[in-house]
């Protein structure tokens, strides 16, 4: 019996080096990202250099720049992942409940521990959406992001007031958005021991401030 041919081995080897060099690449950039993010969360966006990023990824910078162009796109590429994993948080943290069945000052406890979460494994992701010069583009993205999220609040609360004009519930969700972000600048400004009695402040300043709608439902 003839022996079988080895070519369709090597055209299968042949094939599998072009997704290895992209496998490669994404790893690249992942570490590039990463690195990126120690930066940015450390000296901010404007004092931040894409050398300090290339030493912090332990790579040149001529290896950064078959990647990233400059730091503006780097922070973009960052942005853009970080705020898609938050909107995955939205999808999953703010959907509509029932009063009946989950207290408001459950729901609030259980939205604002997964949001400070994310905050805080993530530190670069406000110093990309508050600091200053960030890029346009994260500014505009950063824009829609808040939209969304006053948007999902709305139908968070809406169930706890169902005769309240929209408007009312609009500038309701508007205002918790606002007491949530900057009861988050305070959290992220304290170490991690000192964080818990912050966040403890914040989940109480919503409950205090929402605490009417609920009175309502049992009324």
């Amino acid at each position: 019996m003839p022996e079988k041919s080895e070519k369709p081995a090597e055209a299968t080897t042949e094939e599998e080096r072009p997704r290895r060099r992209q496998a490669r690449g994404e790893r690249r950039i992942a570490q590039l990202l990463e690195a990126a993010a120690t930066v940015f969360s450390t000296t901010g966006y404007t004092a931040a250099s894409t050398n300090a990023i290339a030493r912090e990824a332990g790579v040149s910078p001529g290896t950064l720049y078959q990647f990233f162009p400059n730091k503006e796109a780097i922070a973009i590429e960052l942005g853009s992942r970080l705020m898609h994993e938050m909107r995955q948080s939205y999808d999953e943290v703010l959907a509509p409940i029932d009063p009946a069945v989950t207290p408001l000052e459950e729901a609030i406890a259980g939205t604002v521990d997964r949001f400070i979460e994310f905050n805080c494994r993530h530190p670069a992701f406000f110093v990309l959406m508050h600091g200053p010069d960030i890029p346009g583009r994260i500014a505009e993205d950063h824009d829609a992001l808040h939209s969304t999220l006053v948007a999902r609040v709305e139908a968070l609360l809406a169930p706890f007031a169902p005769d309240a004009p929209a408007a009312t519930v609009t500038r309701t969700a508007q205002m918790c958005v606002g007491i949530y972000k900057a009861g988050l600048e305070l959290i992220l400004a304290h170490e991690e021991a000192e964080r818990e009695p912050y966040i403890e402040e914040l989940k109480a300043a919503l409950s205090r401030y929402l605490r009417p709608l609920a009175e309502d439902i049992v009324d």
